[in-house]
């Protein structure tokens, strides 16, 4: 059979036989040991702890509280199937104008009604996977690359690559600044692409990061901005986590600079957004493709026929959205409840002497097991991985798969469990930090051991030859 299979492969696509997925990867394989022994408190005390999701759930209980007391929004209830004709048929790739109305409110308020967006220029995608796919066929050829700042999401590899025949070239930052963006960086990964005869179309910024946890600042976006209007590149934002900052220094949008700078080519602005993080719905596959450009607006419009949102599901999203006493509660609450939980696991590693880089965003903590490898190298990082997932029993991502620059990083999800479960898994670091500290401690007792052995047997050889020049080892050799 598996003769047949390799034999038929000159059947099938390109697409179809390679490796451009990206499945086979530790980020992935991860989820595969959850998913095959997934943890629960009672049925399976001893399972793996999903800690490679990022996935918000902490405001679980506002949403359903909403639903509960707003039946007519959808039209899969007693109260709401009058609407249900109207939304089941057929409506055009544009998308309900009340959805995309209630969408652009919303992304202004988290954006602290410092700019405003039009909805004519709000366009569907299937997820901001979809939406980041998009954007990558209507912006650059096969062959042609995105600058993507290190470390970065590792579903990009797959997102803007796989059908698209597009090119990501990392654009190296280092944990001595703190993983900051400098312009010598995208200099440098700008000059090496051009030196490949690699056409560089755009650089793709993830603000807030995932996986640092961290925004950029205005300076940054303004500089990035710089980079681009130079370079005539296009500039892409993913602000995906933009509702999850928790703490200061607070969201800039892009949006934000562009309104700052008047002279820019808005042509070369585009903006990635989805209901995934913020809301916490990834189910739903919301993701919004917002351009300044006129073209890429309408090529995004006729390409989201292949993944667009289900109308019942914008039909709820913009009776929710739309909700101002909803939406501003929810912004206030999930953002306490994130930054509350960030602390829990920030300080539980800090317990037992683990770091981890300092942020106020996102779902997830970059943490910093660098004094845990056996050496400086990223065979070492995996060898720990795979201790933390078949051992440890937790779910983390390497930072090898968001090809960061150096080994011994790791990001850890903390919004995708309970409570008691985030308790569970602060454990059992606690408890493997603490056994490689005894069996370092053992090690070290054992090195000092052998030294002083081996002292006193240089001692004893120096006495043996002071009294019999005959008897040492230079002599006899």
């Amino acid at each position: 059979m598996a003769n047949m299979l390799v034999n038929q492969d000159h059947l099938l696509s390109k697409i179809a036989t390679n490796n451009g997925h990206a499945e086979n990867s530790p980020y992935f394989d991860g989820w595969k040991a959850y998913d095959t022994d997934p943890y629960h408190p009672t049925q399976n005390p001893n399972g793996v702890i999903q800690m490679g999701l990022a996935e918000n759930q902490l405001s679980f209980d506002l949403v359903q509280e909403w639903i509960i007391n707003n039946p007519k929004a959808s039209i899969c209830t007693a109260e709401g199937a009058n609407d249900f004709r109207d939304i089941a048929i057929f409506q055009d790739y544009h998308g309900l104008p009340e959805f995309r109305n209630a969408v652009a409110k919303f992304m202004e308020k988290v954006r602290g009604n410092r700019v405003q967006f039009d909805p004519a220029r709000i366009v569907m995608s299937g997820g901001a996977t979809g939406a980041q796919e998009t954007l990558a066929f209507c912006l650059a050829d096969p062959g042609d690359a995105f600058l993507v700042p290190t470390p970065y999401y590792p579903g990009n590899d797959r997102d803007l690559t796989w059908r698209t025949g597009v090119q990501l070239i990392p654009v190296v930052c280092h944990s001595s600044s703190d993983f900051k963006l400098t312009r010598e960086s995208l200099e440098s990964a700008y000059n090496k692409a051009r030196e490949s005869n690699i056409k560089v179309k755009g650089l793709l910024l993830n603000n807030p990061s995932n996986p640092l946890g961290t925004v950029l600042d205005r300076e940054t976006l303004q500089e990035s901005l710089n980079f681009i209007m130079e370079k005539n590149i296009h500039l892409i934002c993913d602000e995906i986590y933009s509702a999850t900052v928790f703490g200061q220094p607070g969201f800039v949008s892009i949006s934000e600079i562009v309104q700052e700078n008047p002279q820019c080519n808005l042509n070369l602005i585009h903006i990635v957004y989805s209901l995934s993080k913020d809301l916490g719905f990834p189910g739903f596959r919301v993701g919004i493709v917002y351009s300044y450009n006129d073209t890429v607006v309408n090529c995004a419009r006729k390409m989201s026929s292949f993944g667009l949102v289900s109308t019942q599901t914008q039909h709820l999203i913009a009776n929710m959205l739309s909700d101002d006493v909803f939406v501003d509660r929810f912004l206030t609450e999930s953002s306490e409840k994130l930054g509350a939980r960030h602390d829990i696991i920030s300080k539980g590693l800090a317990q037992v002497g683990i770091g981890s880089l300092k942020s106020n965003a996102g779902l997830y903590c970059w943490m910093d097991l660098r004094r845990l490898l056996k050496e400086a190298t990223f065979e070492a990082e995996l060898e720990l991985w795979r201790v933390i997932v078949n051992e440890v029993r937790l779910n983390v991502s390497p930072g090898a798969s968001f090809h960061c620059s150096e080994p011994g990083w790791f990001r850890v999800c903390f919004a995708n469990m309970d409570d008691e479960t985030m308790s569970v898994a602060l454990a059992r670091i606690h408890k493997f930090v603490m056994q490689k500290k005894g069996v370092e401690t053992s090690a070290k007792k054992q090195c000092r051991r052998i030294k002083l052995e081996i002292s006193l047997s240089f001692r004893r050889l120096d006495e043996i030859s002071t009294n019999s020049p005959m008897s040492s080892p230079l002599v006899r050799t």
